[in-house]
């Protein structure tokens, strides 16, 4: 017999809302990210804006872009804004030892990060270095960028081109502080974070984000020492505003972490073992929350995770500190129950971030170095389909399913994932199939409002590690034909692996 679903909406009974945040992005300066992704420069054949490649641009500017985190990650730790300002002729090289320990010449640095956020119509999420820098290096990054009148920061930016202050909301507080961004204690980190936060001040109109260094993946012991520095145990009493986010991170691999397994060579158990990792990350938002809501039960400290993705092995004959690797099917389906977890805990969880944006990790965009022809990975059309989601009232989905649960090793994988959200007389239903073989089928008990038009769109490929390159695309987003609602119910026929939106026009 066949797997089968039913979910009941009521579509006129919204719950927290979506933060667009949650579908944020991360570019590091880390392979080809930043050089040859983003930014080619000025003299490059390739059509592009003060060296800000104009392709990227408009293919993420489809996808709503709406913040992006820089510059790192570990290299945030080991950068200094101050060498990436002025001429760039006159920039000093650095050495990024965490990645490759490649030189860089610092010619894409705080105007060009700048300039390449407007263009995207994306808010800034710069992260400051805690390991190896200084409060005052980062209180004058804060000032160089987000003060007007005049200060010694504001006349250095002046003199750099650049007279009005930016807009600049998200501030990381370091990265990663329990391993290379300092390799700190959790309470030797809580203390900095308190110390750094203080002095990254609100000039002007422009109120700070402060976002502290949080856990890696299940460690809540570390959450709860963030939250002892803002709050006492059962307090009545407001956070202390130190910081106003806290972070954790979580990549989906599910081999050891010297040998993660190939992107493009698997077979079915490797499928299913990457997914039971990949739902994992709901049980860890679950965790951490529960951890933050003693200290905070008004939830006014929002809940990061600023980077996630799957992680492969490099791809063969690349340079190992790239972190370069295709994506496929497969990868576009972590994403997808990725989101379905982020919008039921909308409530606490309120940005995202993908590791990373183009050409590392889980990209949306892989670069050609040779031809320059740039491609839009599986990854990229799971944000492009579930866009409507960002800003949207989340919606509670109850659900009853038959033989749609799979075990996996000792794990119980549920294969149906389903998530829901409403916006200005619409709705958006978001479902995952991970069965690799088998359809599934749907119905949608739709209830509280009455739909006046349906359209579907299925994303899935005859083989899970189906990819694109540049000179063939196995996977698309293709329509989902046959919809119909009659008396409030709509039967979705989802294909084995795959991933579909459904876009309810309310009446």
């Amino acid at each position: 017999m066949n797997a089968s679903a039913k979910a009941i909406i009521n579509l006129d009974v919204g719950g927290p809302v979506i933060s667009r945040h949650l579908y944020g992005h991360f570019a590091e300066h880390l392979g080809r990210c930043i050089y040859g992704g983003f930014y080619v420069g000025e003299d490059s054949d390739i059509p592009n804006a003060g060296g800000i490649r104009l392709d990227v641009v408009e293919a993420l500017r489809a996808l709503n872009i709406p913040n992006l985190r820089w510059p790192g990650g570990c290299f945030a730790d080991e950068y200094h804004w101050m060498d990436g300002i002025g001429p760039r002729s006159e920039r000093p090289s650095m050495v990024n030892t965490h990645w490759g320990n490649v030189e860089e010449n610092n010619h894409f640095g705080t105007h060009e990060f700048m300039a390449l956020c407007e263009l995207l119509g994306a808010e800034p999420y710069i992260n400051g270095n805690v390991g190896s820098g200084t409060v005052k290096e980062m209180s004058d990054w804060v000032e160089y960028l987000t003060r007007d009148g005049d200060s010694p920061m504001v006349r250095l930016r002046k003199a750099n081109g650049r007279d009005e202050p930016w807009q600049v909301p998200f501030w990381g507080i370091g990265n990663e502080a329990w391993g290379c961004g300092g390799n700190m204690s959790a309470q030797h980190y809580a203390d900095e974070a308190r110390r750094y936060a203080t002095y990254c001040r609100d000039h002007g109109g422009n109120k700070l984000y402060r976002i502290a260094a949080g856990a890696s993946d299940d460690d809540y012991a570390w959450t709860e020492t963030l939250m002892k520095a803002v709050n006492c145990l059962g307090c009545a009493k407001e956070p202390r505003g130190y910081f106003q986010g806290l972070t954790f991170h979580y990549y989906t691999v599910p081999g050891p972490w010297s040998d993660k397994g190939s992107a493009l060579e698997f077979d079915l158990d490797d499928y299913y073992a990457t997914m039971v990792k990949a739902v994992r990350v709901e049980e860890l938002i679950a965790g951490h929350a529960a951890v933050m809501d003693c200290y905070d039960p008004k939830k006014k400290v929002g809940l990061i995770l600023d980077e996630w993705g799957t992680w492969w092995n490099v791809e063969p004959g690349t340079n190992p500190g790239f972190l370069y690797q295709q994506n496929t099917m497969r990868d576009a389906l972590v994403a997808s129950v990725h989101f379905d977890a982020f919008h039921r805990h909308a409530d606490r969880l309120v940005m995202a971030n993908i590791a990373q944006t183009v050409n590392v990790l889980q990209a949306m965009i892989l670069t050609d170095p040779d031809s320059g022809a740039l491609v839009l990975t599986p990854t990229y059309h799971v944000f492009e389909m579930n866009k409507a989601h960002q800003d949207a009232a989340s919606l509670r989905v109850d659900v009853k399913s038959e033989g749609t649960t799979r075990t996996v090793g000792e794990s119980e994988l549920d294969t149906f994932s389903v998530s829901a959200s409403t916006k200005d007389g619409r709705a958006l239903v978001s479902l995952t199939n991970l069965d690799a073989d088998a359809p599934l089928e749907v119905d949608l008990d739709l209830r509280g409002r009455a739909v006046a038009g349906v359209r579907g769109r299925v994303l899935t490929a005859d083989v899970l590690n189906a990819h694109n390159t540049a000179e063939v695309t196995d996977v698309a987003v293709q329509d989902l034909d046959g919809l119909s609602v009659e008396g409030g119910m709509l039967r979705v026929n989802i294909p084995a692996h795959a991933f579909v939106t459904v876009e309810l026009e309310l009446a």
